[in-house]
């Protein structure tokens, strides 16, 4: 059976869909448990990051990882092992899940952790619901004073620039740089990077818990129709990226008050933000590259798109460290996102890039993936041969395969 599991379907390719049918996993939607002694949460697999949000921010906790769109169930942030602004200090979500239950290809419920079924377990944190349904969780969350983050921007002129920022504010435990994708020359890769923590009570200035914990008051605005194709050029990314970056150069040094749905979810304010890029769509194309090989192959990276014009909105780097699932994306480095159009251009120029980021030792991110290689993938993912042995021996490989196992070779 080519069986796979479907949270919200917010993965960008085929990771989600099966070969032959697709469970959809919402129906899991209870939250099972919580324990405030230990602010330890147990919910079932469908449960999504914003009912978690809305039901927890109000009483001063937070998730401990959140990737960016609050619009994801519990199930798929495990499968995905999905990394947020604080990877480079917190890990991933998957390093906070205490506990899972997991039903495998016998159709029996198995409670997996690092100390029983732990080969199971980091198999299926990161491994894209290749080793059955996962069906609950536990993971801990983490304590705040407010729902705001304390940000400070910093400005990068440059790419060397912008990965020495991050470098250096390691302590910090949210942190992520835009990139305008469209400069060139001395000014290539410059960035905005914002840092930040939860805001303290202090900082807030002692505002009432309606206060410090409010609810985002602006509405989302949906985009009505599809954009034309005419509309996403070099001259109009160009312009909206000049706009953005100065408009965030003002900004520089200062600290300022952001609500948290605005600094980790800035796209979820945006309904069907994916008709920007048109009826063709966009997919996204996401890397790490080891930290001694960042400068280089990210300007490689860099430099072609902005010889060829097709620019992104939206490009975002962050500092990663160590993944602990066997499929888990992240690795110690730099991880860089793009989003952009699909045109044949687009696929022959990350064909390209692939290669770059295979030969300096990174990977590419499964849960964006729509189009690398087998090649690509195999030379990225060094446990594979594990996973794959694990699959056969749990049954797992007759009976949970999606679109993206089969093009993969999984």
């Amino acid at each position: 059976m080519g069986l796979i599991g479907r949270g919200n379907g917010r993965s960008y390719g085929d990771a989600a869909i099966g070969e032959q049918a697709t469970l959809m996993c919402r129906g899991l939607s209870r939250m099972r448990n919580f324990d405030p002694t230990g602010a330890t949460l147990t919910v079932e697999g469908g449960v999504m990051l914003s009912d978690i949000l809305r039901a927890f921010v109000p009483r001063g906790y937070f998730p401990p990882v959140v990737p960016g769109t609050k619009f994801v169930t519990v199930g798929g942030m495990i499968a995905s092992d999905v990394h947020g602004k604080n990877h480079h200090c917190d890990g991933g979500f998957g390093d906070h899940v205490s506990e899972l239950k997991l039903v495998v290809a016998g159709g029996e419920i198995l409670i997996c952790s690092r100390t029983r079924n732990p080969e199971l377990f980091f198999a299926t944190v990161g491994g894209m619901g290749m080793t059955g349904i996962i069906a609950e969780a536990t993971f801990r969350l983490k304590p705040i004073e407010s729902g705001w983050i304390a940000q400070k921007t910093i400005v990068a002129e440059n790419l060397g620039d912008a990965l020495k920022a991050l470098q250096q504010t390691e302590d910090v435990t949210y942190s992520v740089a835009w990139i305008d994708c469209l400069s060139q020359g001395a000014s290539l890769g410059r960035s905005l990077i914002f840092a930040g923590e939860h805001a303290t009570r202090d900082q807030v200035g002692g505002m009432p818990d309606a206060g410090r914990f409010a609810a985002k008051n602006a509405g989302r605005f949906s985009l009505p129709f599809d954009l034309p194709q005419w509309m996403l050029n070099k001259t109009s990314v160009a312009a909206f990226n000049e706009i953005y970056f100065r408009a965030g150069a003002r900004k520089a040094a200062m600290t300022s008050l952001v609500h948290w749905d605005k600094f980790f979810f800035p796209l979820d304010g945006i309904l069907e933000w994916n008709r920007l890029y048109g009826r063709r769509g966009f997919l996204q194309h996401q890397c790490v590259v080891p930290a001694e090989e960042a400068l280089a192959v990210l300007s490689g990276i860099l430099e072609r798109f902005a010889r060829s014009g097709k620019g992104s909105f939206l490009a975002v780097l962050k500092k990663l460290g160590g993944g602990s699932g066997l499929l888990s994306f992240p690795a110690p480095g730099y991880t860089l996102a793009l989003d952009l159009p699909v045109t044949q251009e687009v696929s022959r120029l990350l064909d390209e890039i692939d290669e770059l980021v295979v030969k300096a030792g990174g990977r590419l991110y499964l849960a964006k993936d729509a189009r690398q290689s087998r090649h690509t993938f195999e030379a990225g993912y060094p446990r594979l041969s594990a996973f794959k042995e694990l699959r056969k021996v749990t049954g797992a490989d007759r009976h949970f395969n999606s679109r993206l196992a089969k093009r993969l070779g999984i």
